[in-house]
């Protein structure tokens, strides 16, 4: 068997690789649901290259840092089959959080799909080496696979429990760690030995060449992290009304009065636009720029932000209870009081169960409520 040894800056940069690859992806289907199925397909298709895109480069930086007596090639059809792979059991991943309801059971479900994915990629891309073969057990791969999972699921549960920007700031760090964890857990327990025999499906991939690919990949990713980044905090930042211009008012006298819903208020459906009455909506839930409506069973895209939401309904009845969310009281059916925030819940309501309440609105809903 050969010794072998990692170059440390390439092990720090396929760590960067990760989490910029996993804060992209995560914050970048941010919103999605909010929707049309057309556009939010091509959201979730994006978010898979450059997640799945992600986890391949990641191995491969780390590959490049991977230091041996001997020297050793890539097959370049097996290499493209590992990346293929990532992508595409990503992608299965968050399809089943956008296009089914998101239930503990899918989630899991999806964090098992996306940890599996990093798995069979690793194993696929080791496949490619010519001249060297690793070595490795079946009770290798196994304790591989339960690191890659639990740390998926963890990534996943906490990036979508809650699509809140902590939430996906701690999904992040929880997929980078899972895709790091699981390439050097590996290789922890992997083996290299010379081959004398090349099993080539493909042309050869030397690490030169291959070096030129992982560095325009981890260039795209690079720019896709700095895109979204720019732009994450944004709407918080207008949700709240905390942005750094404000603007300049019209006259000392002038009285701006908000404006009202002429036709009630605009859902889409099917690439037209129909309009809801306010007293038919349960509840508004923001998703990034734009806002979900619950109207009966129904989850309905909005074009409205949370923002333009509450000011085009202010008199009508709606209150403000979190950040990301305005309810019609009409429709909640129970309320429970905790520590230092509550809940709404709505029976009535197929398309909503319930609905959080920070601490900062519990006293003007209580006494909205009565109570």
């Amino acid at each position: 068997m050969l010794d072998f040894s990692h170059n440390p800056w390439l092990v720090a940069t396929s760590l960067a690789v990760a989490l910029m690859a996993g804060f992209t992806g995560l914050s970048l289907t941010r919103g999605a649901n909010a929707l049309p199925d057309a556009r939010r397909k091509i959201v979730v298709a994006l978010a898979a290259v450059i997640l799945g895109g992600g986890i391949w480069s990641m191995h491969f930086v780390a590959m490049l840092g991977l230091q041996l007596p001997i020297l050793f090639y890539y097959d370049a059809l097996i290499t493209l089959m590992s990346a293929l792979v990532a992508i595409l059991m990503v992608g299965l991943a968050l399809l089943l959080l956008h296009f089914r309801s998101r239930s503990p059971q899918m989630i899991v479900g999806a964090g098992v799909i996306v940890g599996l994915g990093i798995v069979v990629m690793h194993y696929v891309g080791m496949a490619g080496m010519q001249l060297c073969k690793p070595v490795y057990g079946m009770l290798d791969v196994v304790l591989s696979t339960a690191a890659s999972v639990v740390l998926s699921i963890l990534a996943i549960w906490v990036a979508y429990d809650t699509r809140t920007q902590r939430n996906i700031v701690l999904g992040t760090v929880c997929f980078g760690f899972a895709v790091f964890s699981m390439h050097f857990v590996a290789i922890g327990l992997t083996a290299f030995a010379p081959s004398d025999v090349a099993n080539v499906a493909g042309p050869a991939l030397d690490n030169q060449i291959l070096a030129m690919g992982v560095t325009l990949t981890v260039f795209l990713i690079c720019g896709a992290f700095l895109l979204t980044g720019i732009t994450f905090i944004a709407p918080t930042a207008a949700e709240e009304g905390r942005g750094s211009a404000q603007p300049t008012p019209l006259a000392p006298q002038a009285e701006v009065t908000p404006a009202k819903p002429t036709a009630g208020v605009p859902y889409e459906r099917e690439g037209q636009t129909f309009f809801a009455e306010p007293s038919q909506v349960a509840a508004i839930r923001a998703e990034g720029h734009y806002t979900v409506l619950y109207l009966d069973a129904e989850k309905l895209f909005c074009p409205w932000s949370i923002t333009e939401a509450a000011t085009r309904l202010d008199g009508a009845g709606f209150l403000r209870t979190h950040r990301s969310y305005l309810v019609n009281p009409a429709h909640v059916s129970s309320f429970e009081r905790k520590k230092d925030n509550g809940t709404l819940y709505f029976e009535d309501v197929d398309s909503l169960s319930k609905v959080p309440v920070s601490r900062s609105r519990l006293a003007p809903l209580r006494e909205a409520l009565g109570l």
